[in-house]
């Protein structure tokens, strides 16, 4: 490859014609792996590298010689091994702010369905059945409490928007600030107090399968669980299982750790609502993406600060 690079791992989107048009101020040329087989070769003549949900491993950070900045679209970036980019002197950017609304609305919607059993009502009155027997009991919302495990910029949109259809919001995150909208609390009483566990955790080591058998042990008979964050921080093996002997009531789940999951992974038979990685989406959202992600490269091909660092370079 000649010139300025810039490879696209891979994307979800229809073409890349926002990021062409972006990169050809700085003059440089977007080349999509097209195979698997190309990455490596494409990698070690990158100078940038926008990525979506590829794995960028150490080893593949070592091919990448010239490679100046990786860029993701989203806000996490657990499939990015920040610790060797850093140590390339790569610098690894996000959009942590993009998809807020979006996602905080997402979970809103789950829990009012959720609290008026709306998933079970349409079941019902797609086979006949009409009126509230079949799914008493209903309770009023207000006054209810969810529980927001991680407090970070969609954890405290989720409580500000929750507090206001006044429910009681308790929070549990270790870096968490009090607000006014929700109380913080230990995670043990977090998980008992609450008929509603929504989940808002980045995915580390730490926190991979943090809600697991023994926390979900916790929770209330009749409380949801509800994960928009990623899927590895649950487990879901545990989850299936709390869920056929009925010791929750139910889980709503917008990832997973496999996505898509197979046709006989055991969460499709388990009654757990899923809602297919979606809760990020709209299409304000994803112009807001493509643009921010991109911007981050044109400021570092540009010789510029970017806007949203990740890693924190020796040299900067």
């Amino acid at each position: 490859m000649n010139g300025t690079t810039v490879v696209v791992t891979d994307y979800p989107w229809a073409d890349l014609q926002t990021e062409r048009q972006a990169l050809e101020e700085v003059g440089a040329a977007v080349v999509p792996v097209a195979a698997e087989a190309d990455l490596e070769g494409l990698l070690a003549d990158a100078d940038a590298v926008l990525n979506g949900f590829k794995p960028i491993t150490a080893r593949l950070i070592a091919r990448m010689q010239n490679c100046r900045i990786i860029a993701r679209w989203g806000i996490g970036v657990d499939n990015v091994d920040v610790a060797a980019a850093t140590g390339a002197g790569i610098q690894v950017t996000n959009v942590p702010d993009y998809c807020i609304e979006e996602v905080s609305t997402h979970v809103i919607a789950l829990i009012l369905a959720a609290s008026r059993k709306l998933f079970s009502v349409h079941q019902q009155v797609c086979t006949g059945s009409w009126g509230f027997a079949g799914i008493r009991p209903i309770h009023r919302l207000q006054g209810q409490v969810l529980g927001v495990v991680g407090y970070g910029r969609i954890g405290r949109a989720v409580a500000a928007k929750a507090a206001a259809l006044g429910l009681d919001v308790l929070c549990f995150d270790v870096c968490a600030q009090q607000d006014a909208a929700a109380r913080q609390v230990d995670l043990e009483t977090l998980l008992s107090d609450s008929d509603y566990v929504s989940l808002h955790l980045p995915l580390s080591e730490d926190t991979r399968h943090f809600l697991n058998a023994e926390a979900l042990s916790l929770m209330k008979p009749d409380a949801f669980l509800i994960n928009t964050a990623r899927g590895e921080v649950l487990d879901v093996e545990a989850l299936t299982a709390a869920l056929k002997e009925r010791r929750i009531q139910g889980a709503l789940l917008d990832v997973l750790a496999e996505e898509p999951p197979r046709k006989n992974h055991p969460v499709r038979e388990s009654g757990a609502i899923l809602t297919g990685h979606t809760a990020w989406y709209s299409e304000e959202a994803l112009v807001e993406l493509r643009l921010k992600a991109v911007r981050q490269v044109v400021l570092a091909l540009s010789g510029k600060p970017v806007e949203s660092p990740v890693n924190r370079l020796a040299d900067s």
